[in-house]
């Protein structure tokens, strides 16, 4: 994305210095929140490279320490979309991934593996992330499509053909939001994350109407769904939040809270106990030496019904949760149900051979 050269005229009246001289800056009790206007005018301001780094990265930390409002993560979300993503939609409305992006370290990445199972059984998914991003700089999507010979190089369009061809398609940061991808080394100097983490899980570039996403506490995923409210440019008809394991998009074992927001209703919750649908172990049953190698390995066993072991089970549950969330499934029993029988028929795997081969 090309660099603001005029003078700040051509922003709003709030440079990042006086936002923190007068609002943001005086610490998590005593700052001020932003308006809408105010957030907008700083990330224009940051997207276009205006800041000093100095002055950013207080501005970033000031942030963090008072928490953003939905008013001020929509806002931009807003300005991310308006001046930085360029996506294209599919024909199909898949349901949107937006892992953290700064990846796991842990355990086995099963969001691929889950999405496929999902399109072989009918709904469409999308993923998207970028490459070992700030602060964790770990595996994500990317790193276990490669292990799996997936072109993820991909510009927009040939996202939204692998989507509609494949049932399964994967967006790549820095071909559908490089303003955000050019804020890299200043987000790695910082050291800790910044609520650039947060709002590039919302950008949406396949313009998709329903958001699968995670959380670690409840409160945080009615913060998402109100800044989705709150975001101009969203328009999403559903969203559903859970806790996933290791704050990423596999549902954690054990007892899993889920928070759902249908346009017009209010955000509702319930607890899937993951022990009465085949997952009877424990997060550290999922630990993998090498996430991105071990996890693609996994997913072709899984896929091609080589493996029926936990594994599996984790995959169904999460392909599962995938196809209740577009509303293909009315609870997480049918989706599961339907889950299977893609895997169990072979569907699942005859998916991951044309993604492979798109």
């Amino acid at each position: 994305m090309a660099k603001a050269t005029e003078p700040d005229t051509e922003f709003g009246e709030w440079p990042l210095k006086r936002l923190m001289t007068e609002v943001v800056g005086s610490g998590h009790k005593s700052a001020d929140d932003m308006t809408r206007e105010q957030a907008r005018d700083a990330f224009a301001r940051i997207l276009a490279g205006e800041p000093d780094p100095t002055t950013l990265g207080a501005f970033w930390l000031a942030n963090r320490w008072k928490r953003n409002t939905p008013e001020e993560l929509g806002a931009y979300v807003d300005v991310m979309a308006e001046e930085s993503v360029v996506g294209h939609a599919p024909d199909c409305d898949p349901v949107d991934c937006g892992a953290n992006y700064d990846g796991k370290g842990r355990t086995a990445l099963l969001g691929v593996a889950a999405g496929v199972t999902a399109a072989a059984a009918g709904t469409p998914v999308v993923a998207h992330s970028g490459d070992r991003v700030p602060t964790q700089k770990q595996d994500s999507y990317k790193q276990v499509l490669d292990e799996l010979g997936v072109e993820t190089d991909l510009d927009p369009e040939a996202s939204a053909a692998m989507t509609d061809d494949v049932g399964f398609g994967y967006y790549y940061q820095p071909k559908f939001n490089p303003g955000v991808t050019d804020l890299f080394d200043r987000r790695d100097e910082m050291g800790v994350r910044t609520f650039v983490n947060t709002i590039e899980t919302l950008a949406n570039p396949a313009d998709a109407g329903v958001h699968l996403g995670s959380f670690y506490h409840l409160p945080y995923a009615v913060r998402i769904i109100e800044t989705f409210q709150q975001a101009e440019t969203a328009d999403m008809d559903r969203v559903v939040m859970f806790q996933g394991l290791e704050g990423y998009d596999d549902i954690r074992p054990g007892s899993t809270k889920v928070a759902v927001w249908d346009r017009g209703d209010d955000v509702e919750d319930f607890d899937i106990e993951t022990p009465e649908y085949g997952m009877d172990f424990e997060s550290e049953d999922l630990q993998v030496d090498d996430i991105a190698r071990d996890s693609a390995a996994i997913t072709e066993a899984v896929l091609h019904g080589d493996r029926t072991d936990r594994f599996a089970d984790a995959v169904a549950l999460n392909a599962a949760l995938r196809i209740y969330a577009r509303g293909d499934a009315d609870d997480i029993d049918a989706g599961l149900d339907t889950a299977r029988e893609a895997l169990d028929s072979g569907a699942a795997a005859a998916t991951l051979e044309e993604l492979q081969d798109f």
